[in-house]
């Protein structure tokens, strides 16, 4: 019996439409992007499985895919960390999730400004909150493509988008209003889940 194929499905954000500070127009064409990140990471997987059972992984064509393939496969993963750490109703950071922040970064203030900052720097990319389980270290990186940057084996908590689709539409090059109608609508819920390790999205 032959395996199946693995295919991932797109996620439905549909839920964020209303959101304060970004337009229906933005969410939706923003949507429309992760899709396409779906759909390559698939169509990639399937080329890269389908050579390996026929032996022919190794043809030099095969290689741009498999480059490729962590561009997709993060740029898919990191909007659905995105717009999983966002929501209409946002909450306040838990005493635990502040108090790892603050031996972290000397204060939940002082991370905000770090987090914020990292926002600001010119480029395109995402700043990340990531956490090592091993080290149990906090660290805000910058990832300037999809598939470069990213801290092996790290855990995201915390993911804002600042390539400029995220927020052109609403902001122009105003990106510091961007942020900071991101740090308004972050569901701290959520990352405070990602932090206790009972969420993985």
């Amino acid at each position: 019996m032959r395996e199946a194929m693995q295919q991932y499905e797109a996620k439905d954000y549909s839920k964020l439409l209303g959101l304060a500070g970004f337009s229906d127009t933005l969410l939706n064409n923003h949507f429309k992007l992760y899709n396409g990140y779906v759909t390559n990471t698939n169509n990639a997987a399937k080329k890269l499985k389908e050579a390996a059972k026929a032996g022919t992984s190794t043809e030099y064509d095969l290689a741009e895919v498999r480059r490729r393939f962590g561009w997709e496969f993060n740029g898919m993963r990191l909007h659905e960390y995105y717009f999983g750490n966002l929501s209409k109703a946002p909450t306040a950071a838990a005493d635990a999730t502040k108090k790892a922040l603050a031996e972290g970064f000397g204060s939940f203030e002082q991370f905000q400004a770090d987090f914020v900052g990292a926002g600001k720097a010119r480029g395109i990319g995402w700043v990340i909150l990531a956490q090592d389980p091993q080290g149990k270290g906090l660290f805000t990186t910058w990832v300037n493509e999809h598939d470069v940057g990213i801290l092996a084996g790290s855990r995201p908590l915390l993911v804002l988008d600042v390539f400029e689709h995220a927020y052109v539409t609403d902001y122009q090059l105003d990106k510091p209003a961007y942020l900071g109608a991101f740090w308004k609508a972050i569901d701290w819920t959520v990352v405070g889940a990602r932090l206790a390790g009972t969420r993985d999205d």
